[in-house]
Order: structure tokens, then C-alpha cells, then sequence
């Protein structure tokens, strides 16, 4: 489990990906290379957007962070009986599944007490998110013409590229330009993805993290 004072992008925006380019050949053949999360996560709007929210929900955020250890705790002996158990000789899917099932259930209960404790802090960060989001397309259509690029991929998609391929920065720069600042404090009756593309709610990487299982998840054998 991740601190949940850490707030983090999970956000689905949807932008391209990556090829081999350096710089130079990318103002040649029109190719290069951007995270456009990583743009966002590094723009000025989001850095000052995710200060405001952790001054702002401290009391939550500490509350869920406190709830959150301690779910911990309370799930440790019960993954620790279903590990032990699972290496008992003899042991199947169909012996261990009640242990499992209990698991599960206590987990699933605490996710969703987190989830209440953390409801607003996680509006926040959608709401905020959502209006840098909005300006991604422009900021990544800015930086491509600047650089006379015709070409570009996301750098998972790629087996090797230099550096100076990577115009993420430049991204940035754009976002900074047309989104200097954002709020935090959704509007009456705002619901996230309402206007334009929303980050889904952290997605891989959630604002405020639920608690999760420590050690292994179980599994039946």
C-alpha cells in the first residue's frame, strides 16, 4: 500500500505513443516520443492543484492514511493463516477457499470504508485533473507543430530512444501556457467526465490508494 497522502495520476488520458528518434532526426523525419501523463504530472497546474488538495483534506487524508495502517495490520495474521495453510500438504482450492473468501470480504470492506473517507479529496484531484486534461490535445498539437513532428508514440511502444527524442517537457510547457492554474472544488452536481476526457479515478494509480492485502493475494491452488 502507497501513503495516501501521495497523490498520484492514475488518470486515462488518451494521447499517442513512441518510435527510436533522437531530437535531430525527429526535425528531419517527423518523429518523436511523448508520455503525455507525464506532461500533465509535471505541469504547474497539477503541482499547485495537488498541495492545495493535501492542505485542504488534510484531515481526511490523515484519517484514511491512519485507517488504512491499520486495516493493514488486522489483514496481516489472516494472509499469514492462508499462506501457511496453502503449503500444508493436501491443501486445494476447495480447502482454501473459505479462507479466502473471508479475506476477500474483509478487504472489500475496508476499500470501501476508505473510499467514503477519501470521497472528497478524490473528487478534488478528478476535478483538477480533468481541467488540464481538457488542454492536453491542444498542448500536444502545439509542441508537434513547433517541431515539425508528423509521428508520435507513446515510449512504451518503443525498443530504445534517446533522450532527445522525448518532448514530453515541451508538453509540459504547453499545458503551463494554456492551463496555469486550475480548481479544485467541483461545482454543484459536477460528476467526473462530464465535459471532455476525465482521468479515470486512479486508475493504476489512485489518488488516495485502497487498502490492499499485504503480502500475497490469495489464490486457491
Amino acid at each position: 500500500m502507497t501513503s495516501t497522502k501521495t497523490l498520484l495520476l492514475a488518470a486515462a488520458l488518451a494521447g499517442p505513443g513512441v518510435v527510436v528518434a533522437t531530437q535531430a532526426q525527429a526535425q528531419v523525419s517527423g518523429i518523436a516520443v511523448a508520455d503525455p501523463e507525464a506532461a500533465v504530472a509535471a505541469s504547474r497546474a497539477w503541482q499547485a492543484a495537488r498541495g492545495q488538495i493535501q492542505t485542504t483534506y488534510k484531515v481526511q487524508l490523515d484519517q484514511a492514511d491512519a485507517r488504512r495502517r491499520a486495516v493493514s495490520a488486522e489483514l496481516q495474521p489472516l494472509v499469514t493463516a492462508y499462506q501457511n495453510a496453502a503449503r500444508q500438504p493436501g491443501a486445494s482450492e476447495a480447502s482454501l477457499r473459505p479462507q479466502a473468501q473471508a479475506l476477500q470480504t474483509r478487504e472489500n470492506a475496508a476499500n470501501q470504508e476508505l473510499a467514503r473517507l477519501t470521497e472528497q479529496p478524490q473528487r478534488a484531484q478528478a476535478y483538477a485533473l480533468e481541467q488540464i486534461s481538457r488542454r492536453l490535445n491542444d498542448a500536444v498539437q502545439a509542441a508537434v507543430r513547433a517541431r515539425n513532428v508528423t509521428l508520435l508514440l507513446r515510449p512504451a511502444a518503443a525498443l530504445f530512444s534517446q533522450p532527445t527524442a522525448d518532448i514530453t517537457p515541451a508538453i509540459t510547457t504547453e499545458l503551463d501556457r494554456l492551463v496555469p492554474t486550475v480548481g479544485i472544488t467541483p461545482p454543484p452536481g459536477w460528476q467526473p467526465g462530464q465535459q471532455g476526457a476525465a482521468p479515470a479515478a486512479a486508475g493504476a494509480r489512485p489518488a488516495v490508494p485502497a487498502a490492499t492485502t499485504p503480502g500475497r493475494r490469495p489464490q486457491g491452488r
